[in-house]
Parts: C-alpha cells; structure tokens; sequence
C-alpha cells in the first residue's frame, strides 16, 4: 500500500460517513471498491468529480477501483435528492454515453496497465438485462422488508413530500437494485466497498445488508461530503447550467474561468478535494495565498490542474494567453492565435456586426469601421476624435486614422476585434458574400 486511503480523504475533507472496520480491512491486502456513474448524459459534469477523485485516490493507495456505469438504473431513475423522477434512456443512447465516459475517466484512472490493481468499467445493464421481474423478487427482493426500504431518509423524503406526485414503484426499487449491483461485483469481482455521495448512504448500506443476508459475507460502505459553495448557491452550476468535462459543452476557458472565480474559502477547501497537490503544497499555497489574498494564488493553481488534468496542459496555456488578452496586456499574433470557441468565450456579449469579405479589399479605413459600417462609436466626428487621442486599437494594437483593415487582420480569417480604451470591444464578423 503507497498511502492510507482512509486519511487521505480526511485530510482532504472527503469523508463524510464511512462503516467501523473500513480502514482495518484495507490495510492489509489489495480490495476492490466502486462508485456509481449516472449516465444520463454523453459527458461527466463536475459534480461527478468527488467520486472519480476518491477512485483515483483509492488506486493510488494500492487497490483496485470500479466504476459502475449504471446502465439499468439509469432506466430506472434515482430518487435520492429528487423531487421528481428523471427521464429513462434507451440502451443506444446509454451505450454512446458509456463510450465517451470510459474516454474522460482514463484521464484518472489507469484501465490499461498489467498491475493488479487495474481500474475496471463495468455496467450494470450487462447483468439485469435478462434478469426477469420474477426471478428479482424472488432472488433478491424477499430479503428485504418494506419497512427497511421506507426507512431510508431517501425514501421518507418522496413518500412525505407535499408533492402530488408521490413516488412510483419503480423509483421504489432503485435501492434493491443498487444493492444487487453491490452483491453482484461483491460476488465476480471480490469488490468489498461502495463509495458515494453522502446522499447514496441509504442505497449503500441495502446492498450490504444483501451482501449480509444472501451471502453471508460482509461489505463496508464509505461516502463524501455533498460538495457545497460558501454562499449558498450550488456547486457546479452556473446560469448557463453544468460545467461539463467535454470540451463541447463547456469549453477549456469557460471551465478554467469558473474555478479561478471561486472564493477563497472554496478555493483552499476545493484545492484538497480536486487536485492530487501533497499537503505540503498545499499548507504553502494557502500560506502564500493568506499573506497576498490579492494574487489569488490558490484560485490559479486549482484552475491551472484542474484544466491541465481534465483537458491538456496545451489547454491550459491557450485559456492563460485568453485570460491575458483580456485582462493584461497582450499583442496582435497571440489573440490571433485563438480558436473559434475559445475567442467567442474570452469575448461573450460582445457587441458585433457584419461585413463582406469585398469590403477588406484594398482596405476598409477606420472611420467606417468604428462609426459610420458599424456604429461601433455613435459618429464620424467621435471616431475621428478618439484616433487622435491614439484610443483605439485593432487586436490589442493601436492604429492611427490612416490605419486600413485589410485580410492580414483576420483572426481565424473570419473575426476582427476593435477597442476603445481598455474596456470596450466590438466584434467584425466577416461574411463571404
């Protein structure tokens, strides 16, 4: 064993509720432990992160991860933490959304190495699918009684909930076949414990209650803190929605801009939880960050690994040299080096216009640009005004009134970027017509 898991994660604050005698049987011998992945969604999300981050840590202390791509109960839909049920997925699309999962889960995890402690992917579907209602309540539902199952806080939320809605059976029986899902890789994989969110205590402790009664044998449970900001609003999300891991939908400067916006008091608690920084490290960062809040060291060094681990360290440099053109001082070939998505990011809500590729033959001057094509500045007189006070720029450089935008400009041969002062942009948008 490389390291005590079970510390570890305290240090860490990422332990929230773990079964007496967890720590004792992992220090002897190599164990098998799982988490469960919802894949409803063709991407992981940052909420997904704490659980992927307790696998990585549990391989690096010498045992074997699991994850459990919960193909069958995400037919089904899990009520714990819902109001509502969510939609059910056909076996297609859970296929595809498994596909592009195993792919951002290998940027933690080690599924390729000969060691012993490989990670392993696994889905729950492969094991239901054939497994008929009648052999289910037969096998594995008479074990456990309905008054065991209606006292889980999950449970009790839904049934007692003002909601009209109530809860459907089939809801009812997610937390059997979460248990099952436990007792079958206790039973093929010699996989010992679940690890979850705080809130999947009740689903985690069913299976070891199965594990108890069918088998004989015994499974340990252990679960993190449901990950919360300072002020009250909710971890991950923004107005826009999810912060996802694909770059798709949430592209590598939009991710790296939500972490370094993080207070200093989700920094330095985040900074445990999403980065593999030893302790040392991070006591110094923190130190460091105390003594000049201002430089915001802790918030650039999460969101330096975090981009750097989920995307590329080429990533992290492009969204570094995105943040400094538009909050330090940059030049024409670095912001000409910027890519579509990552442009549009840096300047979301920038006020734009279009213009003819024919209009950049022989040279559009700069009173057309800023007033009279565009109304960039409200007239000829105040762009005129503004150039000799040398106040505008084209991609970060100044230009004077005898300046002509021509092709040589074009950022991505499509985009130009004007500027007056320090603060105020506009988009030209070059169409081919």
């Amino acid at each position: 064993m490389t390291s005590n898991f079970v510390e570890e994660l305290k240090w860490r604050g990422m332990l929230h509720d773990i079964m007496p005698g967890v720590e004792e049987h992992l220090s002897g011998n190599m164990q098998s432990a799982y988490v469960g992945i919802d894949p409803t969604a063709d991407s992981l999300h940052i909420g997904h992160l704490v659980g992927v981050m307790m696998l990585r840590h549990f391989q690096l202390a010498g045992h074997r991860p699991i994850a459990l791509i919960g193909g069958a109960t995400g037919m089904i839909g899990d009520p714990s933490g819902r109001s509502a049920e969510r939609n059910l997925l056909d076996e297609t699309t859970l296929r595809l959304n498994q596909a592009a999962i195993k792919e951002q889960l290998s940027r933690f995890l080690d599924f390729d190495s000969d060691a012993d402690n490989a990670a392993l992917l696994v889905n729950n579907y492969d094991w239901m699918k054939n497994y008929s209602f009648l052999d289910f309540i037969r096998d594995v539902g008479k074990h456990i009684t309905v008054n065991y199952m209606i006292a889980k806080d999950s449970v009790k939320k839904r049934v007692s909930s003002d909601s009209s809605e109530g809860m459907s059976f089939t809801e009812f029986t997610y937390q059997l076949v979460q248990g099952y899902d436990f007792l079958h890789l206790f039973r093929h994989y010699q996989c010992s414990l679940q690890m979850g969110g705080s809130d999947q205590w009740g689903n985690i402790t069913t299976g070891t209650e199965l594990i108890r009664r069918i088998d004989g044998g015994k499974g340990f449970a252990l679960t993190c803190p449901l990950i919360t900001k300072a002020d009250g609003s909710k971890f991950g999300k923004t107005s826009e929605g999810n912060i996802w891991l694909d770059p798709h939908r949430t592209t590598p400067y939009k991710f790296y801009q939500y972490w370094l916006n993080t207070s200093d008091e989700d920094a330095e608690k985040y900074i445990k939880i999403f980065t593999f920084l030893s302790r040392e490290e991070i006591d110094s960062l923190v130190t460091n960050h105390g003594n000049a809040p201002h430089l915001r060291t802790l918030q650039k060094e999460l969101a330096k690994e975090l981009t750097t681990m989920v995307h590329s360290e080429e990533d992290y440099l492009r969204v570094l040299k995105a943040s400094d053109i538009l909050f330090g001082k940059s030049t024409s070939e670095a912001i000409k080096s910027l890519d579509s998505d990552t442009f549009f990011e840096v300047f979301v809500g920038v006020p734009q216009a279009q213009i003819s590729r024919n209009e950049l033959t022989g040279g559009m001057d700069m009173i057309a640009a800023l007033a009279a094509r565009t109304g960039f500045l409200n007239s000829n007189g105040e762009a005129r005004r503004e150039l000799k006070q040398h106040s505008i720029s084209v991609n970060k450089e100044k230009v004077s009134e005898d300046h002509r935008i021509t092709e040589e400009d074009l950022i991505n041969d499509q985009y130009i970027l004007l500027q007056r002062g320090k603060k105020n942009y506009y988009i030209l948008i070059v169409e081919d017509r």
